[in-house]
Parts: C-alpha cells; structure tokens; sequence
C-alpha cells in the first residue's frame, strides 16, 4: 500500500485481529532456557478457570505486559509463563448450578461422576478467559500455559504436603475454622466477605449464681450459642463483679455449673454489662478464652448449622429457629433482661451466601512459625523488595502474627489430601502415590481422605512448580527466581506471603525480586466497581470500543503508585484520539518519504530542528526507561503522550515542513531525521500500544528496521542513539516561547492566524530570532524582523527572556483594547509578586524548606518582577 493510500484514521480493531494471531503463530512469544540474555521471568497471577476478563484483570495483565515486552526488547531472555487456577470452590459451585439447572442433584452423581462434569465444563469453557487475554494483546508464552491440576503440578502439590508432613509441618488437629453449612466445607478468610453494617441485636438475659446469691446479666448477639457456653468472664479489674471470680453459675437449661473466670483482653467493662458469655467452639474469641483458661469445647451445630445432641431439647433444629426457641424460654424462665438493635458485623460465604459459622472442627493444618521467619527475613534483608514499599508493613503485620493455616476444604475439585487411614489399625499414611499396603500393619484396607486442599495450597507453589519442581529442569534453573509479581494489594496475606514463605522452604530463596503492588481500580467517582451499582466497566466492550491501544495507555496513565487508580471514562476516548494523531503524523510523514534515500539522509547536514528534535527523543527515552524501571506506568505514559504529541507533532512536524518544501539536501536531512523518530517512537511506544507500534513498524523504511521483522524483536530505544544538544534544546527552547507569545498575542487581539506580523526587537536575542525567521514566518506568519534601539510607539510587546518583541499595531488592532490588555497582565504580575514576596517574608518557610527550593521562588521572583518591568514600559508606550 502506498503512503497516499493509507486510511486517514488508524484501524485499531484490524490491526489487532492480523498481529495478534501472526504474533502467536510465529512464535514471537516463546522463550528458552538455551536462549541468550540475562533471564527475565514474570508468571501469571493464574486467573480463576470460572471467570472472565473483568478491569482487576485487565489493568494487572497490562501492566505485567508492559514489563516484559519492555525487558524482551531490551535484550532479556524474557518469559511470561501463563495459566488459570482451578479454584476449588468457585468451580464446584458453577458446575453444581449447571446441573442442578439440569435438574441433577449432585449428591446423587456422586463424586467420580461429579468430576467427569467438571472437566467435561472445563474443557467447554475453561479457556474463556485466556482468550480474553489475547484480546488484551497480552505476549505469554502460551506454549507453557500450566493449569493447577495439571499432571505435573498435582504431583509437586503432593510432594510438598508429604516433605511438610514429614518434617512436622502438616499436622490434624481440632481449631477454629470459618465452615459454610450451605457449601458444608471450611472457608478460607477471602472466601468469607463481611458486612460490617449489619442490623442485629444486642439481647441480656440472666445466669442464675449457683450458691442462690443473685445473678450475673450478659449481653449477647448469638443467644442460640449460650448452649454451649463454659464460662462467663469478667474483667479482673471491674469492681462491680470481682466478688464473683471463682464462682459458679448454672446453665438454666442444661443443668450445668459454669465458672465465671477474670479475663481482661476479652472483655470491654464498657461494653454491654461488662459480663460476657463464653463459648469456646462458636467464636474465635471465645476460642483463645478457651485456650488460656483450660475450658471445655463444647460443638452444639453440626455440618448444616442444626443444633446437636449437646443441645439438649432443641437438637435437630436450624441455628435461627433455635435463637428464637432459647429466646422464648429463657423469658418463660423470668430470665430474660431486655435488648436493643445493635449494627454488627456478620460474614457470608462468597458463594452460597450463607451467614458463616465459626465452629471448632478437625482439619488439617501447616503448622506457620518455622515457615514465617525465613520468609519475614527475605523482605527484612532485600532479598524481596514491595513497590510501593509502604506495602511491606502488611506484609510484616500479617507475617508476624500469623496463625496455623487451615488447608483441608470439603469439597470434591481440587488436589485430594494425599492421606490413607488403614481399615485395620487407623494409621494414617500420607505420600506421593497411593500406598499399596498399610506401613503399619500392612493391611490392605486404606481409604483416602475425602478432603481436598485450599487451592491457595497450590497457589503457593505456582512460581516454581510451573517449571516442573520437583524435578531440577532447565527452566527451573533458568528463570527460578522470577523477576517481579505484579498484583493487587488484597492478596498479600493470601497468596504473596504463601509464596514467599514456599519459595523459601523448598527453593532456598524467594520466588521473585520485586513485588509490584498497585491499587484497585475504581470508577471516576472512587467507588469500588460492582454489579450491584451498575458501575461496572467491561474491558472487552472498552476494548472494542477505543481499541486496545488506547485502553491499554488508559490503564498505564491511571496506575499511580501506592493509589487506587480511578477509571476516567472521558480519558480512552481522549487516548484514542492520541492513537490516531500518532497514526496522522505517521501518514503525514510517510507521504514525505516516497523519495526517501537513506544514504542522502544520512549523510546531509541536519538542521537545527533535526538536531533538537533528536535531543529531546533523547531525554523522552531517557525518562520512559527510568519511569518503567520503577514501576512509574504513570509517569511513562504521561512521558510518552507530551513527546509525541506536544513536541514532535504540534512542534517537529510544523518545523520541518519548509525544509520539506525547499528539496535537496534540507529535505534528505528532514526525511532521516522523520525516520530516525518515528523508529524510535515506534519501538518507545511498544510495551503500552503494542498493535499502534507494529503498524508503524511494518510501514517504517526496510533500512530503518534493521532486519527485524516485528517491533517487538527490535531493541528498545536508548537516550544515546539519539546526540544530545543543549544548546540546541535551549535555543529551540527560546524560539518556543517566542512562538506561543506571538500567538497568544493575535488570540488575544483577535487576529486571524494568517495575518502577517511585522516584527521590531530589540535584546541580545534578536540575532537568534532573525536566525529563525523562516520557522517564524510559517509558525505564526512573520513577515519581517527589524531591529530597534528603542521601543516602537502603538505597539504591542511579547517579552521573552532577551528579547522584545514589537508589533506595531496600527491597522491591526483597537489601541484601547491593548492598554486594557497590558493593564490586566499588569495586574496578574503584581499579584504574583504579592504571593512571593508574602511567602519569601516568611521566616517559616525561608528557614525551613530546602535551599533549592527557597532559591528556586527567589528566581521566580527576579523573573516577575523583569516582567513587570517590561510590561509597564510597554504600556507606557501606548500611554
């Protein structure tokens, strides 16, 4: 296609359907161990297999995206290993809502049956979201896409369970837990999701003393769980009831005596009566009563919440219908004091809904202390840095007061606890594969555990078990540790500490070097994004929308470090514009270059444009790479978008036109320079705008990509390909000012842009100006500059810093309204060196803040108070 053939608008949706799938195809993606460079490895946070692309998503793969076409191009030996999760309880659910939907209870498959459905859905729908992905332009090497039950990683799952186990780490015991009596499984604390503004009640009823002497009143939420209470606890420091420690209560139903214990880091004297009720298996905080005071654990629910044979006459009835039971007889029983609404916070399982019970319950858990300190001493020590580095405080609170983790789930997907309990003895025996006899009494008779892992568990392992642990393999040895986790700051307890502590134990070092945490992104007014407020934005329908490219530089431009980005939904229609300005000056200068000769181009003198505009793509690249090499998305982009459009298209492309037009060596010199940027930018733009970059690549001139066949192949742009001008930079600089001046002057003066100027200057930069009079002359239509003693009369003025510029104003304008012009900057100086000289006098701020920057509003005064000066002589000239 010839250049005058090229749309005039950029086809964002076409490029994307030819690149993507020529990417892919021809390997573009893949990495080996064999493969030269330094290595370079991010793996995937694995998305749940359920889901489908939603912003979270979106924002976290652009920006690792960014990352690694960014270091591929940079020489890196760059891979991005991809994959989903299986998510244990999120798949169980969907596909028990398919078949119930079908009219199939799942109980009534059965397990085996039960699972065949589930892969059969998996091999249906499973790869949703990472076909999604690809629409997000995404450069994974899906050759090695990994899915938690693949072969190889559920071997890795087992291993680590059987060496924990060995080494005392993995043990079954009786704990606390979250239990879903809908879902009938443990929860783990992200699966829980907490109203904190919950309308309950606050209900006091009466314990009996034993001894006959009066009563103790306690106040309550869960009345229902007073069966099984083992204790009332009071604060030892609470006078009202430190005659009673040591004391007795009867149960007024079961007939039980209760010991009233003193307990001050339960009980808030403030709080309700000051007394409180106990109930050791029902409440996490009862629980560690419990433990400190040697009390009995009494389990009044079962699986589904009813009430058990501890419950004495209200076994068999639902958790609520029991409270309101409990509620009625304790006031048959003169017993009950009163209550009031009280907001509180509940928790609901994340899929069935259903309010959480905290029971006590056996379950295996990893046992977390020996794990915590070599993976808290990895961050203390720089082996792992957090970007932002606030971040590590969560990290370190979390670590530090951390609990024995809760691995065994009720469910049927998942990795299956690798445990036997022999029929004959009961001994347990845990190992990679099935035993085939008891190590115990060799007994034949083993039956596995029912349970399956928290699919954290395997989570936890994903950045060395992708690679084959535990076998040693090339790419293990390659790319273990990665180079940087890019994820949100909600799963630092659940899944980043997990893999930093399992990296440490089976790897010897920690899974990645940097973690790069960025917020969540919410919509413009700061509100979290959620069906329920139909603020939700669906990136595939954006996508289609503005294109990839803009909503990728959208994302980048909105990723501030350590904030919540907030989606602007103005900004990718705005960046869509900035595609297609990028796409018109690559048009504008293709139709520039049909004659183009790049040896003429090399070897003509470049002007003084060609040269500027190549020093500033030198410090534009400067800045990109040092913005990216901090995790500064924000910052590159916004480097990105003021070089490209600000300088090289509203400034470069204008300047060069004349030399365009004069031919011979001044047009070669332009068109080399051209080349020379648009390569450059091409290659810039890349990581962000990656189908907009091999568009451009694809039209550049065949000498100018030097035998690359895709921009992502090509070296990203370094500042010293491009020669660094200062003088350059400051005269063009200069020229700049002198250029907005001029325009503002006829906006102002309401003068059409094609009115020519006759200038008169005086200053030590006149010669500089007279130097410029042809970029002048087509910037903003001068058509002469004479030099001048002194100042003209009925003439405006343009001060920059050396010159002043004249422009008589007869027959142009309305003399009035220049003095009225004059007068109003008059008015704004002034009021400018009233704030500086206001903060200058104050000893406060000149004492205290850095030198450099008291020097620097002392420069800016010196240059207001020169600008005042030359407005009031040039409004004395109109006088």
């Amino acid at each position: 296609m010839s250049a005058s053939e090229l749309p005039r608008t950029y086809d964002a949706a076409s490029a994307e359907q030819r690149y993507y799938s020529w990417w892919e195809e021809n390997g573009f993606f893949a990495a080996s161990p064999d493969d030269p460079g330094e290595p370079y490895c991010i793996v995937i946070p694995p998305p749940n297999v359920t889901g489908s692309l939603h912003m979270g998503h979106a924002m976290d793969n652009t920006l690792q995206d960014i990352l690694i076409r960014y270091k591929r191009m940079d020489g890196f030996n760059a891979l991005w290993v991809p994959g989903t999760d299986h998510a244990g309880i999120a798949t169980e659910w969907v596909v028990t809502r398919k078949l119930k939907a079908e009219g199939i209870d799942r109980l009534d498959l059965g397990r085996e049956k039960f699972l065949e459905k589930v892969w059969e859905w998996k091999a249906e729908s499973g790869n949703t979201i990472t076909n999604q992905l690809r629409r997000l332009g995404v450069s994974c090497d899906w050759q090695r896409e990994r899915f938690t039950m693949d072969d190889v990683l559920c071997r890795a799952v087992r291993q680590v369970f059987v060496n924990l186990h060995e080494q005392g780490l993995i043990y079954k015991g009786e704990r606390m837990i979250n239990w879903d009596p809908v879902g009938r499984t443990v929860l783990s604390d992200l699966e829980v999701e907490h109203d904190d503004a919950f309308q309950g009640e606050l209900w006091s009823f009466a314990y009996p003393l034993s001894d006959g002497e009066g009563e103790i009143v306690v106040a309550t939420t869960r009345p229902e769980t007073m069966l099984g209470d083992t204790a009332i606890a009071v604060n030892p420091a609470d006078e009202r009831y430190q005659h009673l420690i040591g004391k007795t209560v009867r149960h007024p139903i079961l007939e039980r005596e209760i010991p009233i214990i003193g307990d001050s880091i339960l009980v808030d004297m403030a709080f309700g009566t000051g007394a409180v009720k106990v109930t050791p298996s029902h409440d996490p905080n009862d629980y560690e009563v419990g433990l400190r005071h040697s009390l009995p654990f009494i389990s009044i629910f079962d699986e589904s919440a009813t009430v058990t044979e501890e419950g004495g006459p209200f076994a068999g009835q639902d958790r609520f219908e029991a409270r309101e039971n409990i509620k009625q007889k304790l006031t048959e029983l003169g017993l009950d004091r009163g209550s009031k609404p009280h907001l509180m916070s509940i928790g609901r399982s994340q899929r069935s809904g259903a309010i959480v019970e905290p029971m006590v319950s056996r379950q295996w858990f990893v046992r977390m202390k020996p794990l915590a300190g070599p993976a808290l001493a990895a961050v203390e020590n720089g082996f792992t840095r957090f970007v932002p580095k606030q971040w590590e405080n969560t990290y370190f609170t979390w670590m530090r007061n951390i609990r024995d983790w809760c691995i065994s789930r009720q469910l049927w997907w998942g990795h299956r606890i690798p445990a036997w309990t022999c029929g004959d003895c009961g001994e347990i025996t845990v190992a990679v594969e099935t035993p085939e006899a008891c190590g115990s009494c060799e007994g034949e008779t083993l039956h596995q555990d029912e349970d399956v892992l928290d699919t954290w568990f395997s989570s936890a392992l994903w950045p060395f078990s992708v690679f084959g642990w535990p076998e040693r393999t090339a790419d293990l040895e390659k790319w273990y540790p990665t180079s940087v986790l890019v994820t949100g700051f909600d799963i630092i307890f659940f899944w980043v500490a997990r893999m930093i502590f399992s990296g440490m134990h089976h790897m010897g070092g920690a899974p990645f070097r940097d973690v790069c945490i960025h917020g969540l992104l919410r919509d413009e007014h700061g509100q979290k994004m959620s069906k329920t407020k139909g603020n939700v934005v669906d990136p595939l329908e954006a996508i289609d929308e503005y294109g990839c490219d803009a909503f990728r530089f959208t994302l980048a431009q909105a990723t501030v470090q350590g904030r919540d980005p907030h989606w602007n939904p103005r900004l990718p229609e705005a960046n869509a514009r900035f595609v297609n300005k990028i796409w018109q000056a690559f048009r504008f200068a293709s139709l520039n270059l049909e004659d183009y000769d790049a040896d003429q181009g090399a070897a003509a003198t470049p002007s003084v444009y060609d040269r500027w505009i190549l020093a500033r793509t030198s410090a534009a690249v400067s800045r990109v790479r040092g913005a990216l090499d901090d995790y500064r998305f924000n910052e590159a982009a916004t480097e990105i978008h003021g070089f490209i459009w600000g300088e090289f298209c509203d400034w470069y492309l204008e300047l060069s036109k004349p030399a365009m037009k004069a031919g011979g060596a001044p047009r070669a010199s332009a068109q080399h320079t051209l080349v020379t940027v648009l390569s450059g930018i091409a290659r810039l733009i890349h990581p962000i705008m990656p189908f907009l970059s091999e568009e451009l690549w694809q039209r550049l001139p065949e000498a100018t990509r030097d035998g690359q066949e895709t921009v992502m192949k090509a070296p990203y742009p370094t500042a010293i390909e491009f020669p660094e001008d200062p003088a350059i930079l400051e005269e063009v600089a200069f020229l700049q000012q002198a250029i907005v001046g001029l325009r503002k002057l006829k906006s102002d003066m309401e003068l059409s842009p094609r009115v020519p100027l006759n200038l008169t200057v005086r200053g030590e930069r006149t010669q500089t100006l007279r130097d410029h009079q042809d970029g002048l002359e087509h910037m903003v239509r001068v058509a002469s500059i004479q030099s001048a003693e002194e100042r003209p009369s009925d003439a405006a003025t343009v001060v920059v810093p050396g010159a002043e510029i004249f422009v008589p104003l007869e027959g142009l304008v309305d003399l009035d309204a220049e003095r009225e012009r004059l007068d109003s900057e008059l008015q704004r100086v002034d009021k400018d060196l009233a704030d500086l000289a206001k903060r200058l006098g104050n000893p406060g701020f000149v004492d205290r803040a850095p030198e450099a920057v008291v020097r620097k509003f002392r420069d800016k005064q010196v240059d207001a108070q020169a600008r005042r000066e030359q407005l009031a002589s040039a409004r004395a000239a109109l006088s």
